[in-house]
């Protein structure tokens, strides 16, 4: 067994602005882990080396291993540089990089986790796989679902879910939550 941590990263955009919108549902799941081990050692801090919050939670507590949970404070297009940043401090391999990400791809409340693939056109993901040099990452996928009609993909991630989706969210961040603890 590695002593290295597993790194845990909920992507979205910075700012109140875009707290309640679909490409922030990475973090929403990041806080939900966080929860789940409350109280945690230490509240989120920023880690200066990287732009990103993060919390470090020693083995047993929600692994095996230690876990560091994180969220870039960089806005998505740019979370590779702030991911690998943390993976380097930490010794992480890339194969114990988890990222937690939106996904146009499946449906709404989907959860699908996979080793590696294809970024699927989204522009956070494009960034981590440059700035890790590999594919072979960890990637939870939440399905927010294709935009209605014509909608512009990226105004459609950009706006916040509606009355309905808020209302299951919490399921679906739970569920994810599980997803992530299962392969601890």
């Amino acid at each position: 067994m590695t002593d290295s941590p597993i790194l845990i990263v909920g992507l979205g955009n910075p700012g109140p602005k875009y707290a309640d919108t679909r490409h922030n549902i990475g973090v929403r799941v990041l806080e939900e882990l966080a929860d789940r081990v409350r109280p945690m050692p230490a509240s989120l801090t920023v880690h200066k080396r990287s732009n990103t919050e993060i919390a470090e939670l020693p083995a047993g507590r929600l692994g095996a291993r230690k876990v560091v949970l994180a969220r870039t404070r960089s806005f998505m297009n740019l979370s590779g540089g702030p991911v690998k940043a943390l993976a380097t401090y930490f010794a992480v391999a890339p194969a114990d990089v988890i990222v937690i990400h939106d996904e146009l791809e499946l449906d709404f409340g989907v959860v699908r986790l996979r080793t590696g693939g294809g970024d699927h056109g989204h522009n956070g993901l494009k960034s981590v796989t440059k700035s890790l040099g590999t594919k072979d990452y960890q990637r939870l996928a939440i399905g927010i679902g294709r935009p209605p009609g014509r909608m512009d993909p990226a105004g459609f991630v950009l706006k916040p879910f509606t009355r309905t989706e808020q209302s299951e969210l919490p399921f679906i961040c739970s569920d994810a939550a599980d997803e992530i603890e299962r392969g601890l």
